[in-house]
């Protein structure tokens, strides 16, 4: 099997070389390749939660003396091991098991190591392609069925992509739809970063990379996130969080497709699909000179827009709610409990959650846990896990009926107080314009009187 080089970039390899000189040999033999190469100094360092790119841990013998590892440690790492100078299994196959059979010799080569990679890349890309953290996707409603039908009809074109959306309500599993309905770089590495998160002195070796030596500390060579997602999908997250210094940088990247590291001089060709997200109303934003205009218009080519959880209706809820706990406690576990009564499903289908689909995930894990304890569905202790969630504007109430106008006249008024009373803000988190919400305040006459002394 040969590996492709995209593979070879979604790749990270974590060295433990104990007393032998062996990281600068595995990063002069996959840098060039695109491969991260990452000198752990314990194996506690190693990381030991689910990754989202496939991992390598390369250890030599000497690292770990006489200990006895086996597969146990490798299932609790996530990762496969590739052994280097490893005594022959017949002689020693206490401290190495038969299933170890990644091994190299203290003086491998490029070729001896690339080898033993390609052995694993099946693993490796199967394991990516699971995802045991993602619960099934649920769109019994007409707002999701229409929003699928949009996908579906988008998907397989490369144009950039915004997906406007509140809180919580499913960005990224929407982003990784069009990623894996595109034939060309559905085939390739999803890039999930959240551009809120990224503190401005770390922006450019982040997204643009750094070479080795680039700055103190720098051993190696670093690809940043444009790099990382070239053959595939860059999905950027909050993207109206940006400042304007930096819509400067990405904007550039897209309009030459290339870029360079720090530290270097050489530039770099790139290759990706770019999926984009908010919740904040970027017309808006650029009216008011917070979001460039030219990047807005390059990356709103498509635009699509992500029903919250209350538009999505009760039948969703109900799904969703079982969907995760189904996930989250195993199909076997979920399967051997009592049909979920009418009761719980009333009760999360009359809810308005606030973070949507988050929130609603959080709910779940807390019902998964009491019904896991107690063997079943005990209302008592299941009912009071919905006391802090406001009544929604399915509570017993038709769409045009008095009371559904109260619930979303308290719905707005919570979006208010949530946003600090900023139309902007509110409006973005509700899913509508500021014109929208300033007709429904007049209508609901709801005041600036009625905020929440701070």
């Amino acid at each position: 099997m040969k590996a492709e080089r995209w593979a070879y970039e979604s790749l990270e390899v974590y060295v433990w070389e104990g007393q032998y000189d062996i990281a600068d040999r595995v990063a002069r033999f996959l840098t060039p390749l695109g491969t991260e190469v990452i000198r752990a100094g314990a194996l506690d360092a190693l990381p030991n939660e689910a990754r989202v790119k496939p991992c390598i841990a390369v250890i030599s013998a000497s690292a770990i003396g006489s200990a006895k590892f086996t597969l146990d440690w490798e299932a609790a790492h996530g990762m496969p091991v590739i052994w280097v100078g490893a005594p022959d299994r017949e002689t020693d196959p206490g401290r190495f098991p038969p299933e170890y059979a990644y091994i190299l010799p203290h003086d491998f080569n490029g070729g001896d190591l690339r080898n033993q990679i390609v052995k694993l890349m099946p693993q490796l890309l199967a394991a990516g392609e699971a995802r045991p953290d993602v619960a099934d996707l649920v769109a019994g409603s007409p707002a999701m069925q229409e929003l699928l039908e949009q996908v579906e009809t988008f998907a397989n074109f490369d144009s950039n992509v915004m997906l406007y959306g509140e809180t919580g309500a499913g960005k990224e599993r929407i982003a990784r739809l069009f990623h894996e309905r595109n034939s060309q770089y559905g085939k390739g590495p999803f890039v999930a970063v959240n551009c809120g998160a990224i503190p401005d002195g770390l922006f450019e070796s982040q997204f643009f990379g750094h070479a080795k030596g680039a700055f103190t500390g720098a051993m190696f060579a670093h690809r940043g996130f444009f790099e990382q997602a070239t053959g595939g999908t860059l999905f950027l997250d909050e993207i109206g969080d940006l400042p304007l210094f930096q819509q400067v940088k990405l904007l550039r990247v897209l309009e030459e497709n290339a870029l360079t590291r720090l530290g270097s001089t050489m530039a770099v060709k790139l290759d990706f699909r770019l999926v984009a997200a908010t919740n904040k109303d970027l017309r808006e934003a650029v009216r008011e000179g917070r979001f460039r205009a030219d990047l807005y218009f390059r990356l709103a080519v498509i635009e699509l827009r992500i029903p919250s959880l209350e538009d999505r209706g009760p039948g969703d809820k109900v799904g969703l709610l079982q969907s995760f706990l189904r996930h989250m406690m195993g199909a076997a576990a979920y399967d051997a409990l009592p049909p979920m009564p009418d009761w719980l499903k009333g009760a999360v289908g009359t809810a308005f959650f606030v973070g949507n689909v988050r929130e609603l995930r959080n709910l779940a894990e807390r019902v998964g846990i009491t019904a896991r304890q107690y063997g079943g569905w005990d209302e008592d202790r299941i009912r009071p896990l919905f006391r802090g969630l406001r009544p929604g504007a399915f509570d017993g109430s038709e769409r045009g009926d008095p009371r559904a106008d109260v619930e979303e006249r308290r719905r707005i008024i919570a979006a208010l107080d949530a946003n600090g009373w900023r139309r902007q803000d509110t409006a973005a988190c509700l899913g509508i314009s500021r014109k929208v919400l300033r007709e429904k305040m007049r209508k609901f006459q709801i005041a600036d009187s009625e905020a929440e002394p701070v």
